[in-house]
């Protein structure tokens, strides 16, 4: 991604040295983050999508002991896929995980196309989730915007001020570290989803209060 966005060298190099150390010691152990496989990343980014993570890990398990597979996902019978969703909610997100897992197989033969064009033309995979996805799975630097991320890079550069998504994807692409991009981003994600958190945010444990330009008065978002 081009970036017109600019960072100050010393203020990258903080921001990014003080959030990998805290993600040493504090990053979330979750079953999805030890393996590589293109379709349980997947799998577990749209099961993510505005569903919490503790009702999300045990579903997760459930689907992979169900549908293990592309292969197996494809040819199950898309009512069983739906009702195997449940209680997670917003079920388009099945019928389009299944759809991708047909254009998969049979189109790229059972392989994820790894390329940021290929993956945003199936529909159901956005620039956050291709993103995560050559990321996470296929260990290219690309920068991500969730709506952790997007709090975390707001509160810290820009404070209480309105921002637009544009500058924050340029934002994310700017202090990405491309040789430590998988830690990175996940450590983005998890000091989102438990320091910065949108209401009562954790400050006085923030590791990096002292450059945040939204504290001490931070805005929920």
């Amino acid at each position: 991604m081009k970036t017109r966005w600019r960072v100050n060298a010393v203020t990258r190099q903080r921001f990014v040295r003080r959030l990998l150390r805290w993600y040493a010691s504090n990053g979330r152990d979750l079953p999805w983050r030890h393996t590589r496989d293109p379709y349980r990343i997947l799998v577990s980014e749209i099961m993510l999508q505005q569903t919490q993570v503790s009702r999300v890990i045990p579903k997760y398990w459930e689907w992979m002991r169900k549908y293990p597979s592309w292969r197996a996902l494809a040819d199950a019978p898309a009512r069983q896929v739906r009702e195997a969703w449940y209680p997670l909610g917003y079920n388009i997100r099945p019928v389009r995980l299944q759809a991708i897992a047909r254009t998969v197989r049979q189109k790229y033969g059972g392989r994820l196309p790894g390329t940021k064009a290929e993956l945003l033309a199936l529909k159901g995979i956005g620039r956050y989730t291709a993103g995560a996805l050559l990321t996470f799975a296929y260990g290219q630097g690309e920068p991500i915007l969730d709506t952790n991320v997007r709090r975390v890079l707001r509160r810290m550069f820009f404070g209480n001020r309105p921002v637009s998504d544009r500058a924050l994807w340029e934002l994310s692409a700017a202090v990405l570290p491309r040789r430590r991009a998988y830690d990175f981003n996940q450590a983005l994600m998890d000091f989102g989803a438990t320091v910065c958190t949108a209401r009562s945010p954790a400050c006085p444990r923030c590791p990096l209060r002292s450059s945040c330009r939204a504290y001490p008065l931070v805005s929920p978002a």
